[in-house]
């Protein structure tokens, strides 16, 4: 039997920083065959072009993903975001609100963004450049980090907590176990490159559930999911484990 990624939850466009528009991404999933494609933009407070310009923005991507719907019966379009943490409180760039508007929120710790306050920036700062020079420090930050992005997903309706680790450090059992409690997906990036099989197998003995994205940046890439698929069979999932694959014979 063979796997089957039968959605890609997590695609850029030009209201952020892909290079494509919501509906080359949509053209590019339907010749990959997909059944579903999410738009996963950016929320405000990312550095220069790569967020959205404000929150008005999604309610953009909401119109425009209802009218291009209606050109496609055979796949699902969802208007959706990349959030960021923007605290250690685990608050996010895109409020409560618009996340009830949106077909799905995506959410990830990012480096180049706007934090909250100054608190909070200075804070991840010290936290970000002592790390790396002290074993005490990068246990402290660990901590941080962790409880920041445990509280985002407490706190917030998060489908999927996106590349989990990428550039910050992480305690990924403590992460697993709260996605698992409020039914938050983990992703498999398959974009970053990211094989950490270990980290898939840690996640999995707590019961987590994953998602496959390709973080797709041009439409070329949309649906490009191999890497992740890869990753995921060498850290022994099965299928019924991610929420976008199945098996087919």
């Amino acid at each position: 039997m063979n796997w089957s990624v039968f959605a890609d939850y997590h695609t850029h466009t030009v209201y952020s920083h892909g290079s494509g528009t919501i509906l080359d991404n949509v053209k590019a999933a339907s010749i990959k065959g997909l059944e579903e494609v999410g738009i996963a933009d950016h929320g405000p407070a990312n550095w220069g072009h790569i967020g959205s310009t404000s929150l008005r923005v999604f309610e953009e991507i909401i119109d425009e993903v209802k009218e291009i719907q209606t050109q496609f019966d055979q796949l699902k379009i969802l208007a959706g975001t990349e959030a960021n943490i923007i605290s250690y409180q685990g608050e996010l760039d895109v409020p409560l609100e618009m996340q009830r508007k949106l077909d799905q929120v995506l959410a990830g710790f990012h480096v180049s963004i706007r934090p909250k306050s100054l608190e909070d920036g200075v804070k991840f700062l010290t936290q970000w450049t002592l790390g790396k020079l002290s074993k005490k420090q990068k246990t402290k930050a660990r901590n941080d980090n962790t409880k920041a992005i445990v509280a985002a997903v407490y706190n917030n309706e998060i489908d999927i907590i996106t590349h989990p680790g990428l550039n910050i450090s992480i305690d990924t059992p403590e992460l697993a176990r709260a996605c698992v409690k409020m039914d938050t997906a983990l992703e498999i990036n398959a974009g970053h490159g990211i094989k950490s099989v270990e980290f898939i197998r840690a996640a999995a003995r707590e019961g987590a559930k994953f998602a496959i994205g390709s973080d797709a940046h041009t439409p070329e890439n949309v649906g490009k999911l191999e890497t992740g698929v890869k990753a995921a069979q060498s850290a022994g999932l099965s299928p019924d484990q991610i929420i976008n694959v199945r098996l087919e014979k």
